[in-house]
């Protein structure tokens, strides 16, 4: 129980500076980019979420500082399409860590991975907003 909690204690100070950093870049690019984000999201139901699945696979981060994203992103008026696929892509697809990933578990295995998540931050954005019925 204790070598547990002391693997644990040692992964969150792991991963506090990383969050720290990543929240520290979000705000400061955020209002840089606030302002392109109607630019890149069109608000059609068909690209919308290609290009969110395309946004989160090619920045890559850890699962919480994809909501802190996404709920920007809606606050910016952008569709909860597009940032469905967007924070499913952000966690599960990783272009930057795509080389290590094969390097560990193989090149077919990396890459089908991560074209089904791919496909499937797409599927998932289109399912929930069926499930919600937000689709008009």
């Amino acid at each position: 129980m204790q070598e547990a909690l002391v693997k644990t204690w040692k992964n969150i100070r792991m991963a506090i500076p990383m969050t720290v950093g990543i929240l520290m870049i979000i705000s400061i690019l955020n209002p840089i980019l606030k302002n392109y984000y109607a630019r890149i999201f069109t608000g059609n139901y068909f690209i919308d979420p290609f290009i969110g699945a395309l946004a989160g696979s090619i920045t890559f981060g850890i699962p919480i500082t994809s909501y802190i994203t996404g709920g920007e992103l809606l606050k910016s008026g952008v569709s909860l399409l597009a940032v469905t696929a967007f924070v499913y892509a952000w966690t599960t697809v990783g272009v930057v860590m795509l080389p290590l990933e094969m390097s560990f578990l193989g090149k077919r295995f990396a890459i089908v991975r991560n074209s089904l998540n791919f496909v499937f931050s797409i599927l998932v954005a289109i399912l929930t907003m069926l499930t919600l019925n937000l689709f008009k």
